[in-house]
């Protein structure tokens, strides 16, 4: 190992936020890693993490500290992939964190594929809320980030951007369950199940639905995706969500997406990475593949009109 073990230690107790959880994920003693601590702290002169009653918390000399760590763990590991690389090419380890819809729509099929040519490449996936995905990417804990209404954000650099539009979700045999684009006028006539208010998604509905004259109380809100499709399948009620988010269900019959006429009704989606870290081979091969797959599936939801063109 060419750094020292007390970076390991900084950073799992920045994730835990705790001496004792960082210690039993270590498989180390508490003592050893407060030690490290203390000995750091007084060789830069200052604390990097504030005592609280329950956990640490880091100061802003920590923040420091932690960027610096994680760059430096992140290294260590690109090293050890190149290493590994020059007896056992394309071996390696993704990270990689996206929104709950993506993780339980259209990503198992495209990490299946992956794995299956490239079996040596491990992929770390982990799935936040909308308004985290950023963050895992710019603190260096994870190497790309996928997720939607993605901002400007000094640190993140963009490898792709993809259109994608809301639509209404229903289950087969509904009497809206034909084809061709529909208007929202008639999709809020129906019980509706929605994102949970507060969610990038629910931000587009709501801005969707805000020229409407009538009111939206929906019968069920959640920030869970597939609770969403459950409870549309079950005949609860309708939901709005993107047609990748349903590309699996639809194309085994058991749901049905549509257009919705309101096509400034937008979800951008942003696949991204830190912006001063450059990707190591095996992130790169799976970024191409993921792009490549992403523009199939977005061309796919085009020819079977689940996307509209937009306004001009």
């Amino acid at each position: 190992m060419l750094h020292s073990r007390k970076l390991d230690y900084i950073n799992e107790i920045a994730r835990c936020g705790s001496i004792r959880k960082a210690a039993a994920r270590l498989n180390v003693a508490s003592s050893a890693i407060n030690r490290q601590i203390l000995a750091l702290e007084a060789e830069i002169g200052v604390p990097i993490f504030e005592r609280l009653p329950r956990g640490l918390r880091l100061t802003a000399a920590g923040e420091l500290c932690i960027e610096h760590i994680r760059d430096v763990l992140k290294n260590y590991e690109r090293l050890e992939s190149r290493i590994r690389g020059l007896k056992m090419p394309q071996a390696g380890k993704v990270s990689m964190v996206t929104t709950v819809g993506l993780a339980a729509g259209p990503l198992p099929e495209i990490i299946a594929k992956f794995v299956g040519q490239h079996p040596r490449v491990r992929i770390q996936l982990r799935n936040d809320g909308g308004s985290t995905t950023l963050h895992p990417v710019l603190t260096g804990e994870v190497d790309i980030g996928l997720g939607f209404n993605i901002p400007a954000t000094p640190g993140i650099r963009t490898l792709a951007n993809f259109d994608v539009p809301i639509g209404v979700v229903l289950p087969p045999g509904h009497k809206l369950a034909g084809s061709g684009p529909i208007s929202l006028v008639d999709v809020v006539q129906e019980r509706l199940v929605l994102a949970q208010t507060g969610t990038s998604l629910r931000d587009v509905i709501n801005l969707a639905l805000a020229p409407l004259p009538v009111s939206v109380e929906p019968v069920v809100e959640t920030n869970a995706s597939e609770m969403l499709k459950q409870l549309v399948r079950s005949g609860t009620g309708l939901t709005l969500l993107n047609p990748l988010d349903v590309i699996v269900e639809c194309r085994r019959g058991e749901l049905v997406f549509r257009p919705i006429v309101e096509t400034h009704s937008r979800q951008p989606m942003k696949l991204f990475a830190r912006a001063r870290a450059p990707l190591d081979a095996p992130t790169s091969l799976f970024v191409e593949y993921l792009m490549s797959e992403l523009l199939a599936m977005m061309q796919e939801l085009q020819a079977k009109g689940h996307i509209l063109a937009p306004e001009k």
